[in-house]
């Protein structure tokens, strides 16, 4: 789950600067919302920040609390950047191979703070799991290492 090329393709690149601070700085909320943050994940968010010409990255991980974080959030009003932002969530609280329950209400939240019908939050859930457990399987079926 680590591969940069498949997180946040295109659909940000729309994305005024703005909305990708509120969007990254949700991704940097949740890797630290199970009480650690793990490098797995801070890297991760580096890595697509930097991939979508983020400026001052180091400045997105101030400390904010969650209900600050969940303000910010309402500034996004396109619907499928919404919804993206939901499977970049989902993909991330798997990049540890851990997905905490303070994790799973956190994105609860952010969805609800956008607009998202829990119904939709857990199809994106959903599908990213059923990604997740193929890529798993082509690894087995194509004999990769």
């Amino acid at each position: 789950m680590s591969d940069i090329s498949n997180i946040v393709p295109s659909y940000l690149d729309k994305a005024t600067a703005k909305e990708k601070n509120v969007f990254f700085r949700v991704l940097i909320h949740l890797s630290a919302s199970d009480g650690h943050t793990d490098e797995t994940e801070v890297n991760f968010v580096k890595k697509a920040a930097k991939v979508h010409g983020v400026k001052n990255i180091d400045d997105l991980f101030v400390v904010n609390s969650e209900d600050e974080i969940l303000e910010e959030v309402k500034t996004i009003k396109n619907r499928h950047l919404a919804l993206e932002l939901i499977k970049e969530m989902c993909m991330l609280s798997h990049v540890d191979n851990l997905l905490s329950d303070e994790e799973t209400l956190f994105i609860g939240k952010v969805g609800i703070a956008l607009g998202i019908e829990m119904e939709k939050i857990e199809q994106i859930s959903n599908w990213v799991i059923d990604r997740i457990i193929w890529l798993e399987q082509a690894k087995y079926i194509f004999e990769e290492k």
